[in-house]
């Protein structure tokens, strides 16, 4: 751990990054969930070792804060002291409820742990990107429609019975679709995608992929085949023998037929980012009760995926008392607590409610994302958190299912990458506006820090008036215009 990851790497428990408020660590349990002793025990750990603040991220990752190179190397060894076995590689992702949800169509994690397994042995976390992903999605109370992913497979019901769509770059909506195959087939062209791209480059993601090679990667329908993939292998096709069942070790595949295969590279292979968190809202919300075969599970929100280590220990405690057996991550910056009766749900609930987590899916402050901020974080020119919680109370009917609202402490946009309908972010002229657009695009109008929340109440106040009936709050600001709402936050 001589060296801290750049951002945009992952920050894993070997490879932590650099923040304005100290080192980053980012975990995902091997197993799917914890043990509430066990983030008990992670929680004591960041009271010792950091800054005492635990975060659960928009794609469900548990990210612990304001460790330096020394602490890190101690929350790392009291990690493994817990039985926490960490993640790594490249990202397969599956939702919070996989393998427990009666209404699910298939179980997703023998096919996730199918593809993690062989995309090591392609010799492929190397060569990509630490933000290329995939998502392995068998449906039920909480699908993982609104978060993007490189590969997306869904479970499908067929009259043959379980198949799964194979699309690739975006989320459930905009990603595009190449086939409906068996498990086997799923998981080669998985593999095989990601080859592609890693000939393309660490920068690369499927995002890049030539019609041609989409729509050679399309036409494959099943395993193992004579001929794979002729449009865009480098031997026409011939992969090498499929006896054993597996072409992995052996495939090459390129847009110019005279280059090679891909071999793997040696390479750290301790994780990757959190990458493509850009979320649209669920179906369904994690956040709220959910029936299970026997048992029941309770979704609760971090309010901006932050709370104090001491808070959500309290909490945990509380639920382990109530029955709770797991406690599982989920997008959306929640937790769902499972092995609950139908009457510990409400219990649990309304001590969270008490300790200050969000229990509502309708609470708007799941409509904004907030980083740390002044005086967390070095970084910040603004008290982002702070700013959050006041236009949550005073201008919650601003933040309806059709806005997110991003402030950030200054231009790196850690809480939000992407673009947000109103963005407000700090640097040395106070907090800027930016309409429609990202933290490092150039404000269209300032306010004092200070006072950045009651120009979001201008805003608020000029939607009221200026509301058609039916009308959402994002089809009102675009008809208001950039320059118009610019002008309603400057005033005053």
């Amino acid at each position: 751990m001589n060296a801290f990851s750049r951002r945009g790497a992952c920050p894993a428990l070997s490879a932590p990054m650099q923040t304005g408020d100290g080192l980053l660590v980012r975990l995902n349990p091997v197993a799917g969930g914890l043990l509430p002793k066990s983030l008990i025990g992670l929680g004591e750990s960041a009271l010792r070792h950091g800054n005492g603040i635990m975060e659960v991220t928009a794609r469900g990752s548990l990210q612990i804060r304001g460790l330096t190179a020394e602490s890190a190397r101690l929350l790392a060894a009291e990690v493994d002291a817990l039985g926490i076995a960490a993640r790594t590689g490249v990202p397969v992702e599956i939702g919070p409820l996989a393998g427990i949800d009666p209404q699910e169509i298939a179980d997703p994690r023998p096919l996730a742990e199918r593809v993690r397994a062989a995309i090591e042995e392609a010799g492929l976390t190397a060569r990509l990107g630490p933000k290329v992903s995939v998502i392995v999605d068998g449906g039920g109370q909480l699908a993982m429609d609104a978060l993007t992913a490189d590969v997306r497979l869904t479970a499908t019901r067929a009259t043959a019975g379980v198949r799964w769509s194979v699309s690739v770059a975006g989320d459930e909506r905009s990603a595009k679709p190449l086939a409906a195959v068996e498990e086997d087939a799923a998981r080669d062209i998985t593999v095989a995608i990601l080859r592609i791209v890693a000939e393309k480059g660490r920068e690369a993601h499927t995002r890049d992929l030539s019609e041609r090679q989409l729509n050679s990667l399309a036409s494959w329908h099943s395993v193992p085949p004579p001929s794979v993939l002729p449009d865009i292998s480098p031997a026409r096709g011939e992969i090498g023998s499929s006896a054993d069942g597996s072409f992995l070790a052996s495939l090459a595949i390129s847009e110019d037929r005279n280059q090679r295969a891909i071999s793997p590279l040696a390479g750290e292979m301790s994780g990757r980012t959190e990458g493509g968190a850009q979320e649209r809202r669920p179906a369904r919300s994690p956040i709220g009760t959910f029936g299970l075969a026997d048992n029941h599970a309770l979704g609760i929100g971090l309010p901006f995926g932050s709370m104090p280590a001491q808070t959500l220990i309290e909490l945990v405690g509380q639920a382990l008392a109530l029955g709770s057996t797991e406690i599982r991550l989920a997008p959306s910056r929640a937790l769902l607590f499972l092995g609950l009766t139908a009457s510990a749900c409400p219990a649990l609930k309304a001590s969270a409610a008490t300790l200050g987590f969000v229990t509502a899916a309708s609470d708007p402050r799941t409509r904004i994302a907030a980083c740390p901020g002044t005086p967390a974080c070095s970084s910040g020119r603004i008290a982002a958190r702070a700013i959050a919680e006041t236009i949550a109370v005073e201008s919650a009917d601003l933040l309806d299912a059709s806005l997110t609202l991003h402030i950030s402490g200054c231009a790196k946009a850690c809480a939000h990458p992407g673009p947000a309908a109103l963005t407000l972010v700090g640097d040395e002229n106070g907090a800027g506006l930016v309409v429609d657009g990202t933290a490092k695009a150039l404000p269209a109008g300032y306010r004092p820090g200070y006072d950045a929340a009651r120009g979001v109440a201008d805003i608020a106040a000029a939607i009221r008036n200026a509301r058609h009936l039916g009308e959402t709050v994002a089809a009102c600001l675009a008809r208001l215009g950039a320059e118009g709402i610019a002008e309603l936050y400057r005033r005053n």
